[in-house]
C-alpha cells in the first residue's frame, strides 16, 4: 500500500488553490475545474470542490469543518518563510516557535480554517529523522 494524497474539500477551489500556490510556491496541476493537485516528491495535496461530495456518498465530507488535522510542510528556514507569508496568510496561530521534539514551527490557518504547519528540524534527532525521509 502507498499513501497517495491528502484532500481538502472546499466551497472555493480557486481561492484555496491561489492561497496554497502563494504560501508554498508550488504550482498546482488543475485536473478539472472542481479538482486540483499540489504534487511534491513526498506527497500530494489535493483540493476538491464541495460539488464532488455527492460522488463520494451522501454527506461524506463538509467544507470548513476540520479542527483535528494539521498539514505539515517541511521548509529550509521557518524564520525566512514567516515574513513572506505575512502578505498571504490572514490567521497566524503562532510565530516561529521551537518545539520540544526538535522542530521550529510556524502554525497558520488557510482560508478554510485548516491548520498548516511550516517547520524546520533544528534538533539533531529531528534533522536525522528528516534526512532519512521520515515525516513529522
Amino acid at each position: 500500500m502507498q499513501f497517495a494524497a491528502t484532500r481538502i474539500i472546499t466551497d472555493d477551489v480557486d481561492g484555496l488553490v491561489a492561497f496554497y500556490e502563494a504560501a508554498t510556491g508550488i504550482t498546482v496541476e488543475r485536473l478539472h475545474p472542481m479538482f486540483a493537485e499540489f504534487r511534491t516528491p513526498s506527497g500530494t495535496l489535493a483540493v476538491a470542490s464541495t460539488a464532488t461530495v455527492p460522488l463520494l456518498g451522501d454527506n461524506a465530507a463538509e467544507a470548513r469543518a476540520n479542527r483535528s488535522i494539521t498539514l505539515d510542510f517541511l521548509v529550509d528556514d521557518v524564520d525566512a518563510t514567516f515574513k513572506p507569508l505575512q502578505g498571504v496568510v490572514e490567521v497566524f496561530v503562532n510565530e516561529p516557535t521551537d518545539m520540544p521534539w526538535g522542530n521550529r514551527s510556524l502554525l497558520v490557518r488557510d482560508p478554510d480554517g485548516n491548520l498548516i504547519n511550516f517547520f524546520t528540524p533544528i534538533g539533531e534527532t529531528a534533522r536525522a529523522r528528516f534526512a532519512n525521509g521520515a515525516q513529522e
